[in-house]
């Protein structure tokens, strides 16, 4: 089950989101203010936020602002016609998408399962990219263009996986030292990195290693000792 905070401040809306969403299966968290959100997001596991532009407390821009601050998960906008100017700052402060009021209910519903789907495939994007029995990255070619693929989709997470690869094989990478590199606390760094790959980071840099040893150890240019070392072992 799929979780989805409505965010607005006005009690009749949310209350006709929660008549259009329910049926479709999802569980339903609501706030009233951008502040309120936050707390939600902080302390919830959630899918994707339906949130208001114009909130007393805190608005939506500013909302969107902090949520991006620690976590990645997708917002969609609700905007009124008037607020074009808005609608694109929140475009490009973190929104992945917009919804204009009076709303479609079917456009709202497929919206809403357009961008889970697209957060779902993403994880499955990850987990194939990392498993060592797959053949994703099997040559030059295809690196670069998963490369670029990746840059496209989530470049908070391309960062990352660049500085594990480059620290692969220096035994003394923790995840201090990958939190500080991406410039943010660890906290933030293992909620953002499971809340992307369903991964923790630790899970993350040992599939990583993994990965990279499966790959010289087909080259067979490298005994497993010296594979063990390349990628980071000490103990083979």
């Amino acid at each position: 089950m799929y979780n989805i905070l409505i965010c607005d401040d006005q009690p009749d809306i949310v209350n006709a989101l929660k008549i259009y969403l329910k049926p479709e299966g999802y569980r339903l968290f609501t706030a009233y203010t951008g502040k309120e959100a936050l707390e939600v997001v902080k302390n919830n596991e959630i899918h994707l936020i339906l949130l208001d532009v114009m909130m007393p407390v805190m608005d939506g821009i500013t909302a969107i602002s902090r949520i991006r601050e620690f976590s990645n998960v997708p917002i969609i906008l609700l905007t009124a016609k008037s607020e074009t100017e808005d609608m694109v700052l929140g475009l490009n402060v973190g929104a992945d998408d917009y919804i204009i009021k009076p709303f479609n209910p079917e456009i709202l519903k497929t919206k809403v399962k357009r961008l889970i789907k697209n957060r779902q495939d993403l994880k499955a994007f990850y987990s194939q990219l990392i498993n060592p029995q797959s053949e994703k990255e099997s040559n030059a070619d295809n690196r670069q263009k998963i490369a670029e693929e990746l840059e496209q989709k989530d470049p908070f997470m391309s960062k990352l996986l660049g500085i594990i690869e480059d620290n692969i094989s220096n035994k003394e990478f923790s995840v201090k030292k990958l939190a500080d590199s991406m410039n943010v606390s660890q906290p933030t760094l293992y909620r953002r990195v499971k809340q992307a790959t369903d991964y923790s980071i630790i899970e993350l840099i040992r599939a990583t290693r993994l990965k990279k040893a499966a790959e010289l150890l087909k080259t067979h240019a490298h005994s497993i000792s010296e594979t063990a070392e390349l990628v980071g072992y000490s103990d083979i």
